[in-house]
């Protein structure tokens, strides 16, 4: 077994249970605890170690139980469900995955007894990439950032964040129901947690015609949030998921679209 895994093999009585595999975040492998199938991540990266450090402390409540986490390690039960939300999304069940993911933030924003993890981002600091492309590109981008700086300064609802709660950070538990992973872990607006949904599972999908008309609509009534507000983050998060696709030097053709949907929506 690779030195990546050893010592936390070691540490935490693990086997072996398939093949390692890297994702963005890190090395992952798939193990056995005392016979309880889980996945071990390992990854030096901060945001990574922030991340583990949030879903320890979701302990359960909407994010995969984790069973142990110490530095760049984490074991959390593994997803051994053969269902997945970006499939039901492109066969006709989409309401339904949106309402799943939903459900699953529900939990992950319910308030917790005791200290905050001091890794959470700010959500004024995660959209700071926006401004400067908004200001080099002008156009739909313009309007993310006007529309971002309106909702910053008025949060509602504040709590703690996943910051990418898409299609497939949403798995299937079996008995557990759908839990998330991969945080980013931030804190701010409720409302903000759900507009990556909006732009998922793909961008052929979430462009159909009236398709996030509907879907904002599905979302905002299980979330419990007004259908206008939520189209006001999505406007927001396009315009910034944009400006990241730029700024690594790719075409951003997809979230402009997306952006300049909302904005129809808007009338702005």
């Amino acid at each position: 077994m690779e030195d990546t895994f050893t010592t936390w093999i070691d540490r935490w009585g693990l086997t072996p249970d398939g093949e390692p595999f890297t994702s963005l975040g890190g090395r992952l492998l798939p193990v056995r605890q005392d016979g309880v199938a889980a996945m071990l991540k390992v990854s030096h990266e901060p945001e990574e170690i922030a991340g583990g450090l949030l879903m320890a402390w979701w302990a359960g409540q909407g994010a995969a139980p984790v069973l142990a986490h110490e530095g760049e390690a984490l074991l959390m039960i593994r997803a051994t469900g053969v269902g997945s939300l970006a499939e039901m999304a492109r066969s006709g069940q989409d309401d339904e995955a949106s309402r799943i993911i939903c459900t699953a933030l529900d939990g992950l924003h319910a308030p917790r007894v005791g200290r905050l993890p001091s890794s959470l981002k700010p959500l004024p600091d995660w959209f700071r990439q926006l401004e400067p492309a908004a200001n080099r590109h002008g156009g739909v981008l313009a309007k993310s950032l006007a529309m971002s700086k309106a909702l910053l300064a008025d949060p509602r609802e504040v709590c703690v964040l996943h910051g990418d709660a898409h299609h497939g950070n949403f798995l299937d538990f079996d008995e557990l129901g759908w839990l998330a992973i991969d945080p980013k872990g931030l804190i701010g607006d409720r409302g903000f947690d759900y507009a990556n949904l909006l732009c998922n599972p793909d961008l052929a999908t979430a462009v159909t015609p009236g398709r996030i008309a509907r879907q904002v609509l599905v979302a905002s009534e299980a979330a419990r949030l007004e259908p206008l507000r939520m189209m006001r983050w999505l406007l927001a998060y396009a315009g910034l998921s944009a400006s990241w696709t730029l700024s690594d030097g790719e075409s951003a053709v997809g979230a402009m679209q997306i952006a300049e949907i909302a904005a129809a929506e808007l009338g702005v």
